[in-house]
């Protein structure tokens, strides 16, 4: 596997962790920067490391893993965007309740909450691990290669996030919501 093939390994790798960023960045647009930024470093961190440990946990676990990723990435990412939804709908139907001008959530990004972002997005590269081991590539180059990528995207995804959140006002928390499940929906069934 080339340089070039692996950088597109880490584009494909990173679509989650690039629309949960844009996800988060719409809901907490009141977000500090140092905040914010935790996002590439933790999504891309966690792409990197989840092919290093499918590489040398090989097919320890792999069946396990790949058995139920889909699940788990789902029960995450849909209990996160789940309660996004709801809250987003009961500020839409209560506008009396916000204050003026206030388009997004006044609560924090909590880092338990990027934490479990971070792992449900880099489960399925725990099986491209597996699969680099097979191809007796140097998972080194490629898990940093990946990570790189991961965290570019997101920085990416962090100024569209900021841009485009200020365009849906109050309906961002919905939509981000709307994201995270239709993340861990397409996870459950591929």
């Amino acid at each position: 596997m080339g340089f070039a093939e692996i950088v597109i390994l880490g584009l494909a790798l990173s679509c989650d962790a690039f629309a949960v960023t844009i996800s988060n960045t719409f809901v907490y647009c009141h977000e500090t920067r140092a905040r914010l930024a935790l996002m590439p470093v933790l999504f891309g961190l966690f792409q990197g490391l989840m092919p290093l440990v499918g590489y040398f946990l090989g097919g320890l676990a792999a069946d396990l893993i790949e058995t139920y990723s889909g699940i788990v990435t789902l029960v995450i990412l849909g209990v996160i965007g789940g309660n996004m939804i709801r809250e987003g709908v009961g500020a839409l139907r209560h506008p009396e309740e916000k204050a003026a001008g206030e388009a997004c959530v006044t609560g924090r990004l909590t880092i338990a909450a990027l934490l479990f972002q971070a792992v449900a997005t880099a489960i399925d590269a725990f099986a491209v691990g597996v699969s680099l081991r097979a191809q007796s590539v140097d998972i080194l180059v490629a898990s940093g290669v990946i990570a790189l990528t991961t965290a570019l995207c997101c920085v990416v995804a962090l100024v569209i996030g900021r841009k485009l959140g200020h365009l849906l006002g109050d309906r961002a928390e919905v939509a981000g919501g709307v994201v995270l499940v239709i993340i861990g929906l397409k996870a459950f069934l591929s």
